[in-house]
This record gives C-alpha cells, structure tokens and sequence, in this order.
C-alpha cells in the first residue's frame, strides 16, 4: 500500500472538496500519484468543479493599466498581507505596470529584474513579478478593466465590434464593465467551448463516462449523458457560456448579441485576463 501523508490528503480535499477519508482512499487506490487520485474522485462523482479560489497560496495585488492603445494587468507577490496595502507596495507595482504596457513586454526583462530588487531593499520583503499580459487595442476594439477590493482580484476583457462607433454607446461600456465585473465573480478558465484544451475535454470525456457507468444505463443513452453532463460543465467554465451575472436566465454570449443588435453592430468577446492573487500557475 502506497505510504499516502496527510499532507497530501489535505491538499487533494482542499483542491477537490471531497472528504478527507475519499481523498485518502483515492490516494491509496492511486498509489500516491496525486493527479491520479483526482481523476479517480472526479469519476465517482466526490470533486467540485475546478475552481481558481481553491488555490490561493500567498499574498499579493493585481494592477491593471489602459492607455495609449494598450492595456495591460499584472499581478506582484509578496509575503504579508500588510506589505501589500503598504503604499510603497501599490507605488511600485504601479510603476512597474507603466515600464510592462508602455514597453509592450511579454517576458520579465533584466531591467524590471532591477526594479524589483530596488522595492524589495526598500520595503524589506521578498517581493517578485508573479505575471503579466499586455493587450494591443486595435481601432474597433475596446478594453475594460476592473479591480476588486484590495487588488485580490483584477480583470482585463477586451472587444472588438463591426463598427468603432459601436463603444460610443453608454449601454455597450456598462455592459464591458458588467463582463468586467462577471469575469471576477465567475472566474471562467475559458473563453468559449471552442478555445477549451482537446486533452481537458478528452479528460472530462473519459470521467463523464465512467460516471454513467456507474449509473448503470443501457449503452445507447451512456453518450447522451456524457454530452449533456460536459455541456453543463462547459457552463461552469467557459465565459461565453456562463449565466450571465445581472441575467442568469440567459448565457453571457445571448445577451452579448442583444446589446450589440441594440447598438446597431455585433459585438465580440477577443480575449480575458483573471487574476486572483496567489493563484498557482
């Protein structure tokens, strides 16, 4: 029998929810392998759906910048939560988004290495450049972003529409912020079912399946399950697919038509930024 700690245990219940004497079982079944265990738990049915907030391990802020035809995001880390209210903090992850967006990187550079060393003599805390993403904004296009409470969470979404003239209208730029605001709330790992990973979906496929076996349903209606349960799940994780937040009665992406057919264009989702501090990446 696999030599299965309780550290281990406790990081497979705080990542799936199932209970600790499932977990430890799991474990064993899988002979320790912990991504092993967590299939066997999503198979029968005893894990949560993935959620970003369940992997939270240290302090932090998210700053988000749009400016100049470019928006940008980044999350720096440090050790405490007082370091990261300490207005020296909030100072430099400031500037240090201003050097990202204005110089359009995508890679930590030397000289952002330099700057990070100079907060850190002065604040007396390891401090580092956890990620960052720059968006270029095209003609048509429109960034919006939004940051909760503290900085904990930040969001960057960006459109794109038929017609510039399209985010002039008040109610299209409520409902930007509104996504914003969605993005935060909901935290979708994707922006659609198309942009969902083949090997994820072969995954789900495959713990989906098993699930209905476990029902112990004919054959011919075992696909029908497993389609409607990975529809369900696309729900969960896809942005376009999501209830909407101030209509849940109604997907994101119907009422991202509405308001563009309102407008007089059509409106499209490109790409999102969610940060949550101290999530693994």
């Amino acid at each position: 029998m696999a030599d299965v700690k309780p550290a281990d245990v406790k990081r497979l219940r705080d990542k799936t929810g199932a209970g600790m004497l499932d977990c430890k079982k799991a474990l064993v079944d899988a002979e320790g392998d912990f991504a092993k265990a967590e299939k066997l738990l999503k198979e029968q049915g005893l894990a949560a759906a993935a959620k970003r907030s369940d992997r939270a391990t240290n302090e932090g802020r998210v700053f988000t910048k749009i400016a100049g035809g470019k928006a940008g995001i980044v999350e720096l880390a440090c050790e405490t939560d007082f370091v990261a209210r300490n207005e020296n903090f909030i100072n430099a992850g400031t500037e240090l988004l201003d050097g990202i967006v204005d110089k359009n990187l995508n890679e930590i550079t030397p000289e952002l290495e330099e700057q990070v060393k100079l907060v850190i003599s002065r604040i007396k805390e390891n401090i580092s450049i956890k990620r960052f993403k720059v968006f270029s904004i095209a003609d048509n296009e429109f960034c919006m972003d939004y940051i909760h409470g503290e900085g904990g969470i930040g969001v960057l979404v960006k459109m794109s529409a038929s017609d510039k003239a399209v985010f002039s209208n008040e109610k299209v730029k409520e409902f930007a912020f509104d996504c914003a605001l969605h993005i935060a709330a909901f935290s979708p790992l994707y922006l659609s079912k198309e942009t969902v990973d083949e090997a994820y979906i072969k995954e789900q496929n495959e713990i989906f399946m098993k699930q209905a076996e476990n029902l112990g349903k004919p054959e011919n209606v075992l696909q029908g399950i497993v389609k409607g349960k990975l529809n369900k799940h696309f729900a969960q994780i896809c942005l376009l697919e999501q209830p909407f937040v101030k209509d849940d009665k109604n997907s994101l992406a119907t009422v991202l038509a509405a308001v563009g057919k309102e407008a007089g264009g059509t409106i499209k989702i490109e790409d999102f930024v969610y940060y949550r501090v101290g999530e693994e990446v």
